[in-house]
């Protein structure tokens, strides 16, 4: 088994990781679907207010491909269409029926063609661009990371057990498109159910964040070439597509881990795409001050409101404290031997970590929303490649995409990364430049202008 032991990185010592238990959450009347959370669709309708669907049935599809479909997690009656400016689809709004009912699909129909219209195509992303892979690309592989190493990320151990039928069907299934890669993570038990996959090959990856992001793995076992592509499938999400090959129907049940230094009871939900965030987080967070309420990891994940719609893609949310009330007289100047630094030359941080790792050992913060910095015009020299551990020149590549600059960013390796990849950059980034949306907005530029 090929091991990659990384060198580069940082761990964030977050407060508020979940329980390996799973809470139930109430079932709400109306599910919300957002085309919006499909990043570079344009969505065109299938369904008009008052038809009834299915679970699985399609609501709308893509109008630059027409067979990519998006399909309902739940069966009922459609009652709104909400629009905004211009006309443009907010969201679609099904009143769900008691008892779910399933659209039945053909397992047996060529995979691709199934994907597609039974809506979980979706769930398939691709290297470059980071996007929903494109129907008209062959991948040269297909990488799957068993684990997440961001902040108070799901344990895929805990959340898939007894579901590695599921996950085998699909990653026997994916193999007949291209070789599937699967990562493995070193500092895992010897007992943990993906090590006895079949039909792919198995890495084992050793290092601190970010070695479960899916960019790093490929960049050491598959480097992408201009005019390669490969495909990537969270763990979880590959099981929903086995679940599809073993009962013939689009069964959307995810579990949610619930994260963070403001949530009371940290632990797992299962939970259906559609629903609002206030009824995973319904009286489970402390209220005493503002919070920030997060889809994703506090490092990569993007800020909702609470009447916003859980995504199928969602894995995690993180709740903390959003620090509008938080005012510290010369913060900047005093030691913080409360707070975590990413230099750990920084007396104050040497001395904290001495002394409670010696009595009390590995130490979590309570991290908030508040900047702790100012916007400057500069690039700290040295600052990124500290935390990349890419074969990548993190800090030559965010140049070439401020400038959009598509040659340089072709030759310095833009076909292989995320957003989420600049996360850890954007952390210890002195300029507190907005990294992941600077990458964002490039990778879709490049996307725009080549294909």
């Amino acid at each position: 088994m090929q091991q990659i032991e990384l060198k580069r990185g940082l761990d964030i010592p977050l407060e508020g990781e979940a329980v390996r238990t799973i809470g139930s959450v109430r079932r709400p009347k109306v599910f919300h679907i957002v085309p919006s959370h499909f990043e570079g669709i344009t969505p065109k309708l299938n369904v008009k207010e008052g038809d009834t669907v299915l679970a699985g049935g399609v609501v709308f599809h893509d109008k630059k491909f027409e067979q990519m479909n998006f399909t309902s997690p739940v069966s009922g009656k459609v009652v709104a269409i909400v629009r905004g400016e211009r006309r443009k689809v907010l969201s679609i709004d099904i009143e769900s029926e008691e008892t779910i009912r399933y659209e039945s699909f053909d397992v047996k129909e060529d995979l691709r063609s199934l994907l597609l219209k039974s809506g979980l195509w979706c769930l398939i992303k691709q290297r470059p661009y980071d996007c929903i892979a494109l129907p008209n690309k062959e991948p040269k592989a297909i990488f799957i990371s068993s684990f997440d190493t961001a902040p108070l990320a799901p344990d895929y151990n805990f959340v898939l057990n007894g579901q590695s039928n599921q996950l085998q069907c699909a990653i026997s299934a994916l193999k007949t498109i291209a070789p599937v890669y699967v990562g493995l993570d070193k500092k895992a038990d010897s007992s943990s159910m993906f090590k006895n996959l079949k039909d792919c090959t198995l890495y084992e990856v050793k290092g601190v964040h970010p070695a479960g992001n899916v960019s790093v793995q490929i960049n050491h076992i598959s480097p992408v070439n201009k005019g390669e592509t490969v495909w990537t499938i969270n763990v979880q999400d590959a099981v929903l597509i086995g679940r599809l090959l073993t009962e013939g129907k689009v069964d959307m049940h995810k579990i949610v881990a619930l994260t963070g230094p403001m949530v009371r009871e940290a632990q797992y939900y299962n939970v259906l795409p559609g629903i609002s965030v206030k009824e995973l987080l319904q009286g489970n967070v402390y209220s005493e001050v503002p919070c920030t309420y997060i889809a994703g990891n506090a490092l990569s994940g993007h800020q909702v409101s609470l009447d916003d719609a859980i995504s199928i893609y969602d894995n995690q949310y993180t709740v903390i404290d959003s620090g509008v009330e938080t005012h510290e007289f010369m913060g900047w100047l005093l030691p913080r031997f409360s707070e975590f630094h990413s230099d750990r030359t920084d007396p104050a941080t040497f001395l904290d970590n001495c002394m409670t790792r010696s009595l009390f050992g590995k130490k979590e913060y309570k991290w908030d929303g508040r900047l702790k910095g100012g916007l400057r015009a500069l690039i700290m020299s040295g600052e990124y490649d500290k935390v990349f551990p890419m074969d990548i020149y993190p800090e030559q590549l965010v140049r070439a995409m401020i400038a959009n600059n598509i040659d340089r960013m072709e030759q310095l390796g833009a076909y292989e990364v995320a957003p989420e990849d600049f996360a850890l950059c954007e952390y210890v980034c002195t300029s507190k430049l907005p990294l992941q949306a600077i990458v964002r907005k490039a990778l879709d530029y490049m996307k725009s202008e080549i294909e």
